[in-house]
């Protein structure tokens, strides 16, 4: 048998089995290769602390500071009524803040005797309040003796401690022990950079980086390990892109040209606009890509509201044309009927295919989801087999096995983000041969995210808004600060509705369940905000309060994703038809949603949303000639970094720079990790908002290595990191079931 190679060596084998189990299942960490690339977060210097007056609240810290004052204190209480109890206060310090440390009961002991003035130390404990004072409760700590030739010098050689990404049962100097065990075999690693492409950028080997990522001398070892790292993560991932494109490069495909004077052209001569400037050059990019003999890849992203609907389905027209039929995938029902129902009001009697009336051109346009009745089921799926039907739009219910098509030549898959590849990869198994393919988002993506995420596309953007659209007024409403506010976002509701006009109330949750999206087990608790302690607001409950006070006397209905899908339609049907003038809902209006007639939104709770998230939800008002409103009300206070958020929003409706907010905000696993797969989320070092020039510069390297050797022969140590990188991606389908 084989000896296992030296990273892939399971760390119970060398660390212990109780310890790799902790590793195992709070950090994810399975193999010496995994603890390896496990990077510090940061480093102290000895000579320098940490700055306590930042603490994060709730967060687990490690700090390193030293002793100002300790006090034992004895005390009665029910356990101890002799006044027996002990607590033992110790007061760091670091030159920018003081922090308190607590040890309560037998725990005194140990720190009493250690914990004397003047000793320096590593602490790591969750950061909390007690009387309006940050405290850690039972920190554990380790000591730094200085010069002493202890175990503790030996592995805190060095200047710079590495401060490790750590648990509640794992602190980072025990991390950095358990590093300092495996790290001999980081001169095994096998270098996933072809040579010319290391030596010609001035890259460090990647044993040499990481032994100085773990263990630097100085801050310029860290930088060279750090540039060295991000090129090997954004290398391999954009290798695994090129390699996919070069895939789907090869397949056949039908080029499907429309016919002239046919379908496309009496739908464009019965538009009552034109269309703007973007949505032509984008639509002859698409032409273009759909008259090619391999499948189109593309990525349209789009402003909300920048008319990304009305490119599609001329692409979908045009393909109907040609002889093919066309399948647009939507991510909720509601969506999807939204669509079929837009689609078919704009092509009027063009839609009216093999029916009385139907224009000489015409198809059909069926709607496919899983809610259907049997009988009308049974006709759609019919109506694609036999190629009656020439688009047909629906939710997944389009992938099931039962689903078959006469000629599927166009994919159309909106929201691109809440499908992953292997749903896009099943629809276009459904054509004779592999149906080309756009994919819309509207949450619009900074470039390198484009690069990064959706890297197998090509990308056409649409900035441009259609002529009518009106501009969106943005204000944040602090409820709790100034409740005045509020009473004054509902009478601006009332006015809207007196004017003519109706509005959206949005909550972040239904209401029959505190626990659904975020409840209180999921909200973030902290001690001083009790905003962020109770349930978020509710559908139901607001709507009740709303139809009680402040919006007594108006025509008030609620949409939610649990009602009955008829129900749902039945209540959009007459939101767009202007009888219900407040819509309550949830978030299942974010999307595609087109009431015209809607002005004024108020998003209630909306510091629980994220960035992204209102600006997709405010898209969904001033869609007509009318100016939008939209007061996004929050409990927060002032100095919050989610008002800080929140105003952001309120102070630009540019969804681009919005995205890189999101971006710098949240972590990147959440947007990358949701995206295509699971492989995204290896990112561990390279920032795809910071790191910009490398990941451009790296698909272009990547690009010409898959051309000149697209099995990549010649690079065995590539195979091996790009087999990694796929392994975990396919572990991750497997646990997203």
């Amino acid at each position: 048998m084989d000896p296992v190679p030296a990273l892939e060596e399971p760390l119970k084998n060398t660390l212990g089995a109780a310890t790799a189990k902790v590793m195992a299942e709070h950090l994810g960490l399975h193999t010496v290769g995994d603890l390896l690339h496990h990077y510090p977060r940061r480093y102290e210097e000895r000579g320098q602390l940490t700055h306590l007056a930042d603490l994060p609240m709730d967060e687990h810290v490690t700090v390193v500071a030293q002793v100002a004052d300790a006090r034992l204190h004895t005390f009665a209480s029910a356990k101890a009524p002799r006044g027996k109890g002990q607590r033992l206060e110790v007061t760091i310090t670091d030159g920018s803040g003081r922090l308190q440390l607590v040890f309560f009961g037998n725990g005194v002991h140990k720190p009493h005797k250690e914990l004397l003035p003047g000793t320096r130390a590593l602490f790591a404990g969750k950061v909390s309040v007690f009387n309006r004072r940050l405290q850690l409760a039972h920190p554990a700590y380790e000591l730094l003796r200085g010069e002493d030739v202890s175990e503790t010098v030996d592995s805190w050689a060095g200047a710079l401690i590495p401060i490790y990404p750590a648990t509640a049962k794992l602190e980072s100097w025990k991390i950095a022990k358990a590093v300092q065990t495996v790290l001999p075999s980081a001169q095994e690693a096998v270098d996933p950079l072809p040579e010319a492409l290391r030596a010609g950028r001035g890259l460090v080997p990647l044993p040499e980086a990481l032994l100085k990522i773990h263990r630097p001398h100085t801050k310029a070892d860290i930088e060279g390990a750090r540039d060295r790292l991000k090129w090997d993560e954004a290398f391999v991932l954009q290798v695994a892109l090129a390699r996919r494109r070069h895939t789907d490069a090869q397949l056949p495909a039908v080029a499907r040209r429309p016919t002239p004077d046919g379908l496309l052209t009496a739908f464009d001569a019965r538009l009552p606009f034109t269309l703007t400037e973007g949505q032509q050059k984008v639509s002859r990019e698409i032409f273009d890509d759909l008259a090619t003999e391999h499948p189109m890849h593309r990525l349209l992203q789009g402003e909300v509201g920048s008319g990304k609907t009305m490119v599609a389905l001329r692409a979908m027209l045009a393909v109907v044309d040609a002889g093919g039929q066309a399948a647009m995938l939507a991510p909720t029902e509601v969506l999807a009927q939204q669509h079929h129902r837009s689609v078919t009001e704009m092509m009027g009697e063009l839609a009216e295919g093999g029916m009385l009336g139907g224009a000489e051109h015409a198809t059909k346009v069926v709607l496919l989801t899983g809610s259907m009745g049997a009988a009308a089921r049974r006709q759609a799926l019919l109506d694609l087999v036999t190629g009656e039907a020439g688009i047909v739009i629906g939710t997944h219910a389009l992938i099931e096995d039962k689903v078959q098509f006469h000629d599927l030549g166009l994919v159309v898959v909106d929201e691109q983000h809440r499908f992953g590849v292997e749903q896009r990869d099943a629809l276009r198994g459904k054509g004779k041969q592999p149906p080309h393919l756009l994919v819309m988002t509207a949450t619009p993506i900074p470039r390198t995210v484009a690069m990064t995420v959706f890297g197998d596309l090509e990308t056409s953007v649409l900035d441009q808004l259609p002529a009518g659209r009106s501009p969106i007024a943005s204000h944040v409403v602090p409820a709790a600060d100034k409740p005045h506010f509020l009473a004054r976002a509902w009478e601006r509701v009332r006015e809207e509705v007196e004017n003519g006009h109706q509005a959206y109330v949005v909550c972040p949750r239904i209401g029959d369940d505190i626990d659904e999206q975020t409840g209180p087990g999921k909200s973030k608790k902290s001690p001083e905000d009790e905003a962020e302690k109770r349930p978020p607001l509710a559908v139901l409950d607001i709507a009740e309060q709303l139809t009680q006070g402040p919006l007594r006397g108006l025509q008030v209905e609620v949409l939610h994703g649990r009602m009955h899908p008829d129900d749902k339609d039945a209540v959009m049907r007459r939101f767009a038809a202007g009888e219900t003038k407040v819509l309550v809902a949830t978030t299942v209006i974010e999307v595609g949603v087109n009431v015209p007639n809607a002005t004024a939104m108020v998003i209630m709770d909306a510091d629980r949303f994220g960035v992204s998230q209102l600006h997709q939800l405010r898209g969904r008002v001033g869609r007509g000639s009318a100016p939008g409103l939209c007061l996004l009300v929050t409990e927060m206070p002032e100095a919050s970094a989610a008002r800080q958020r929140l105003g952001a929003v309120a102070s630009t409706l540019d969804g681009f720079e919005l995205s890189r907010i999101d971006l710098e905000q949240r972590r990147e696993g959440d947007v990358l990790g949701q995206a295509q797969s699971g492989a995204r989320t290896s990112l561990r070092m390279l920032t795809v908002i910071d790191d910009e020039e490398i990941i451009a510069e790296a698909r272009e390297e990547a690009a010409s290595v898959v051309a000149a050797d697209p099995e990549l022969e010649s690079f065995p140590g590539l195979r091996t990191a790009l087999d990694a990188l796929l392994d975990e991606e396919r572990e991750q389908y497997l646990e997203k079931g």
